[in-house]
């Protein structure tokens, strides 16, 4: 409902858009913004854009049913849950490894492909992990998705974010990736120290869960795991060398998971069952990533999105070269929150910046960097995020007490990137 006050409130424009050959998306074009025809969202309407924010969603909603599904059945099999219990005994005595280590297997998948909705099936084995070491809901997101996400958003490669902006703006890829890679160890460097500071502060005496079905052993085994670490393997380069998008992704985790089921001695019959349960677990998370793209759905129906890009944007023309890149920032975090999307942000601001830094003889790889940080560090809060908030959900962890621990780590996060754009500019990167 308060995003359709916002298109009563905001006058209603629009830029011109065109087909763009490197990126294959359909990108604005600068300098074309003016006034549309006003097109507020009543409060019935705002209520049918959740169904459609649905269908909009649909691809994410329905690799998370998948993922959702496929990591029951391998948990069924009993493999997830001994893998837990035989690491919980590895680390005895030494879980100040536990934080780490997690953190930084997440950070590989955020640095590769931007890895959020992924997670979502993870979170149970996670919790039964944070568990056994008496680590509280906040520290098992934090180490998870947490850490995803600041890999995601400093990566040098991750085709979702920095990828993709730097096609828009003519840039070679992986240029600029050694500046990345030293923010990216620091800012990984303050997040870990950030989840093990809180980890230390609520940690309870650990719990352990019960095991429901005897772990695969032997050929089984050994079987179960190979298909998991092919998936994977699929699934990376899929992303990074095939362009795969939801629907590809979807279909290696289900393979997966039938996969896994027969071999995993569950039959037919019960990895289907699996599957449906699967599906029936993620389903609050799924639909969560619906109610949120709806947010966009109704801006975009009331032509007030790229009221706000240019409203935002046009007044920093007037700044100073390192007063603009650093006011660039903060001003594509803020319109993360109405675009919840890192690569429909891309092609809707980054036309419209890149020849803005090129009249204001701003380097275009700091331009990109500006987006991508904010953008990426913006992920962490926003409440538009369907990720962030169905793993919230699945996790237990009210929506409040996440922004009270992440929101001083992010601003801490924001400070890192702004340190970095300085350095970019003073390099001439």
């Amino acid at each position: 409902m308060a995003a359709a006050a916002l298109t009563h409130g905001l006058p209603a424009g629009e830029y011109d858009r065109r087909s763009d050959p490197a990126t294959r998306r359909s990108v604005v074009v600068a300098g074309s913004y003016h006034p549309a025809e006003p097109a507020p969202v009543g409060a019935f309407d705002a209520v049918v854009a959740v169904p459609r924010g649905m269908a909009s969603a649909a691809p994410v909603i329905f690799f998370i049913f998948l993922i959702g599904g496929a990591v029951t059945v391998v948990d069924r099999t009993g493999l997830l849950r001994g893998a837990v219990d035989a690491l919980a005994r590895r680390l005895a005595g030494r879980e100040s490894l536990v934080i780490p280590g997690v953190s930084l297997l997440f950070a590989a998948g955020g640095f590769v492909e931007g890895m959020q909705e992924e997670i979502i099936p993870l979170v149970p084995a996670l919790l039964v992990l944070g568990r056994r070491f008496g680590f509280d809901g906040v520290t098992v997101v934090g180490m998870s998705l947490g850490a995803a996400l600041v890999g995601g958003a400093f990566s040098p490669m991750n085709p979702f974010i920095v990828g993709i902006a730097q096609k828009l703006a003519e840039l070679p890829a992986l240029s600029g990736a050694g500046v990345r890679l030293a923010v990216l160890v620091v800012a990984l460097a303050l997040w870990i120290r950030g989840v093990a500071r809180h980890a230390v502060r609520t940690r309870q005496p650990p719990a352990s869960d019960p095991i429901p079905v005897a772990p695969p052993k032997g050929v089984r085994s050994g079987l179960l795991v190979a298909i998991i670490l092919v998936t994977l393997g699929s699934f990376v380069y899929g992303v990074a060398r095939l362009d795969w998008g939801f629907e590809e992704m979807g279909a290696a985790f289900f393979l997966m998971g039938v996969t896994a089921g027969i071999v995993g001695g569950l039959g037919v019959e019960g990895t289907v069952t699996a599957l449906i349960d699967g599906f029936r677990e993620i389903a609050f998370a799924g639909l969560i990533v619906g109610f949120a793209r709806a947010i966009f759905v109704v801006l975009e129906q009331g032509h007030v999105i790229d009221t706000i890009v240019h409203g935002l944007f046009t007044p920093i023309s007037g700044l100073p070269v390192p007063l603009a890149a650093l006011g660039m920032l903060p001003l594509q975090a803020a319109v993360h929150v109405a675009v919840p999307s890192t690569t429909g942000q891309a092609v809707l601001t980054l036309p419209v910046l890149v020849p803005l830094s090129d009249l204001l003889g701003l380097s275009r790889q700091v331009t990109v960097m500006a987006y991508q940080y904010g953008a990426g560090l913006c992920e962490f809060v926003t409440p538009t995020n369907g990720a962030l908030v169905a793993i919230l959900t699945a996790a237990g962890v009210r929506l409040e007490d996440w922004l009270r621990f992440a929101t001083p780590l992010v601003l801490g996060l924001l400070a890192l990137a702004a340190v970095a754009i300085g350095t970019g500019l003073v390099w001439g990167i």
